[in-house]
């Protein structure tokens, strides 16, 4: 459930510790996305009204997460063109069994990343005015991706 408490732990001088987790299902196309838009992370954040941070963890080997200006599309582009650039499909990879598109996007998944640590700022992501989270899709049709959204601090 979004926001509940996994583990509380209260004294009489510290407020309860708390974290939660939830895995969440998202479409992912070819390329950068911006998965704030489907995954609505932003209303985990304000339901669980605790300080600290928020950790986004993409729960498969050929997507990835990473931070990037997010106020013009054609990053998403050039992003994706310079990935495809650094890793393309023709070299001779020996790991081949799940297509041709399958080794390059481990590759890049490598890259650019499994996971990201936000800090939460009045019941908020604390990103920079230009900044989105990108939920980055490396496979040709790789379908529906799950990741994990934890959130960790102290109640307030």
């Amino acid at each position: 459930m979004w926001g509940m408490p996994i583990s509380t732990v209260r004294t009489a001088s510290k407020p309860a510790l708390y974290c939660s987790r939830t895995k969440v299902r998202c479409a992912a196309m070819l390329g950068f996305s911006l998965p704030d838009s489907t995954c609505e992370h932003s209303v985990v954040i304000r339901n669980a009204n605790v300080l600290n941070s928020y950790n986004i963890f993409i729960l498969h080997t050929s997507a990835s997460i990473t931070v990037n200006e997010n106020s013009d599309p054609d990053v998403r582009t050039d992003l994706e063109m310079t990935l495809n650039y650094i890793v393309p499909e023709n070299l001779n990879f020996v790991h081949v069994d799940e297509g041709k598109d399958d080794m390059p996007a481990h590759v890049k998944s490598s890259l650019m990343g499994a996971s990201l640590t936000i800090p939460i700022s009045n019941s908020c992501l604390a990103l920079g005015a230009w900044q989105g989270i990108y939920l980055n899709e490396h496979r040709d049709h790789g379908g529906k991706r799950s990741i994990v959204l934890t959130i960790q601090g102290m109640a307030k």
